[in-house]
């Protein structure tokens, strides 16, 4: 069974850094495209960043220049390096992938972990 699992979050004062990790379990061949979400309080979830084929990162120009995502194939792991953090970066982050694995291919969400940044 292909699971997703995130963690790092946690509370960090205004101009703090955290790093967010996801990652996939299960038999699996492939991730590709892989992204961050996250949703505010009463907000839509919305798209932060992705990475996909050939390592061509792309971000929310709310993030731009703040947060890096990055991947260790051999771990199947992504990572979301968050810098300068602001309040509204206050939010529940999802990892979403399309996973290649043993029993076929599908979209995947993590359950979310909790990034709350104070002023």
């Amino acid at each position: 069974q292909v699971q997703l699992v995130e963690s790092g979050g946690g509370l960090v004062q205004a101009g703090g850094s955290l790093r967010l990790s996801c990652t996939a379990s299960g038999v699996i061949f492939s991730i590709n495209p892989i992204a961050w979400y996250r949703q505010a309080p009463g907000k839509q979830r919305e798209w932060v960043a992705s990475l996909t084929t050939g390592s061509i990162t792309t971000y929310a120009d709310s993030v731009k220049g703040r947060f890096t995502i990055s991947r260790d194939k051999a771990e199947n792991t992504v990572y979301l390096q968050m810098n300068s953090l602001k309040p509204e970066d206050t939010a529940v982050y999802y990892c979403n992938a399309r996973i290649l694995h043993s029993s076929g291919s599908g979209d995947y969400w993590g359950k979310g972990t909790q990034v709350t940044v104070s002023s």
